[in-house]
C-alpha cells in the first residue's frame, strides 16, 4: 500500500463528491477546508464519517473530498457514499458490511419537477371561492 490512492465517486440528490482515500492519520478535508470548517452541524459530520468508523478505518486514512451541487444534506450524503465506494477499492474484505449497512446503494431520491398550473411540483395556487 506504498504511496496507494483509493478513488470513489458518491452521489446524492443534486451533489456530486469525489473522494481519495490515502493511507495517513485519519484528517478529512473537503473543497481544501477542514471537515469541521466546511460542514457547520454535528450530525453532518458523524453521518460523512460512518463508513469509517463502521470499518474501524477512521485513523488509517487520510480522506480528500471535492463536493459540487446540492445543499449541505445531499452533500455530506454524497460523501458518506464516495467514502464507502472508495473503502471498498481499498479493501474488499469491507464490501459486505458497508452493503448491509446501505452505504454502498445510491439513494434515487431526487426533487420532483414542477408542474404547470401549480406554484411548485404540488404545492396548487391558493383557493379562494370569491
Amino acid at each position: 500500500m506504498a504511496n496507494a490512492s483509493f478513488y470513489g465517486t458518491g452521489r446524492r440528490k443534486k451533489s456530486v463528491a469525489r473522494v481519495y482515500l490515502t493511507p495517513g492519520t485519519g484528517v478529512i478535508t473537503v473543497n481544501k477546508r477542514s471537515v469541521d470548517e466546511y460542514f457547520g452541524l454535528e450530525t453532518l459530520k458523524l453521518l460523512l464519517r460512518q463508513p469509517l468508523t463502521l470499518t474501524e478505518t477512521a485513523d488509517k486514512f487520510d480522506v480528500t473530498v471535492t463536493v459540487r451541487g446540492g445543499g449541505y444534506t445531499g452533500q455530506a450524503g454524497a460523501v458518506r457514499h464516495g467514502i464507502a465506494r472508495a473503502l471498498c477499492e481499498a479493501d474488499p474484505d469491507y464490501r459486505p458490511v458497508l452493503k448491509k449497512a446501505g452505504f454502498l446503494t445510491r439513494d434515487p431520491r431526487m426533487k420532483e419537477r414542477k408542474k404547470y398550473g401549480l406554484k411548485k411540483a404540488r404545492r396548487a395556487p391558493q383557493f379562494s371561492k370569491r
